[in-house]
């Protein structure tokens, strides 16, 4: 695998689907159903998958492509895999819905069950978030490409919280961990300001799926911060039938043993 050639080509991909996200956020009518979890979908949804599925097959047919919107593969399918692209074309749907602009598109190459190529695109900001193993992290903004990086932990501590999710435990998270500036965002956003130094901490104390984080994780590691399980274990993916995520910590330079502030 040549990483520092996929990635520049996972980075187009990614923009284009965020312009045809783009062509059904500007309509009157999202064309929404609602899927048998009750969760949200959209024209844009569909539109964004089937660009990303064909792109990347004709890209690396030799990589399967496992996408939110394709995800019933049976694990006993999934488990062969060493190597495959995991996919979510508008993650924050329900963000889409409220015309926020906090959603984004998630494009992660998995390897031997951690991710080692990630692009999070946000196509209402017109903002890329990219990184692969070993070669740093970056970010598009304002039409220009520079390297971030994870800060060491400020005071007070900056949270990121989910906007469309509650948390039920993370009010008594919140008073154990002290002085801190709580902020809500919608989207893998929240990790993505964890990566370039804007925040401290993104504690999702809640059900998420394996291609709402991979992406994210690897621009958060590559830019020197941490992506663990509650336990602070490392978090892996495909190794299991469920495509549920444990909870998890996402925080900057300063190795800090979160756990110890749940209840």
């Amino acid at each position: 695998m040549d990483l520092a050639t996929l990635l520049p080509a996972a980075v187009r991909i990614a923009q284009d689907a965020g312009d045809k996200i783009m062509a059904v956020y500007r309509t009157a009518d999202f064309g929404v159903e609602h899927k048998q979890d009750d969760s949200p979908l959209t024209a844009a949804d569909m539109a964004s998958h089937h660009h990303i599925v064909d792109a990347l097959t004709a890209l690396t047919p030799q990589y399967p492509v496992l996408s939110e919107e394709s995800a019933k593969l049976p694990f006993s399918e999934r488990s062969q895999w060493q190597t495959y692209w995991l996919v979510d074309p508008l993650d924050g749907t329900r963000e889409f819905i409220k015309r926020n602009g906090e959603f984004s598109t998630l494009i992660a190459l998995v390897h031997n069950h951690q991710p080692i190529l990630g692009v999070v695109h946000a196509p209402v900001l017109n903002e890329t978030w990219f990184a692969h193993q070993g070669g740093g992290a970056f970010k598009i903004a304002n039409g220009e490409t520079f390297p971030i990086s994870t800060r060491a932990t400020g005071t007070p501590l900056k949270v990121m919280g989910s906007k469309s999710h509650r948390d039920p435990v993370m009010p008594q998270f919140l008073e154990r961990i002290g002085e801190h500036e709580y902020a809500v965002m919608g989207s893998i956003l929240k990790a993505c300001l964890v990566a370039e130094g804007s925040a401290d901490i993104y504690p999702r104390l809640g059900l998420t799926s394996e291609w709402d984080t991979a992406a994210a994780q690897i621009i958060v590691e590559e830019a020197g911060g941490h992506f663990t399980r509650t336990d602070m274990q490392p978090m892996r993916y495909n190794t299991k039938d469920s495509l549920l995520n444990p909870y998890f910590f996402v925080f900057g330079r300063d190795y800090r043993d979160w756990s110890q502030y749940l209840v």
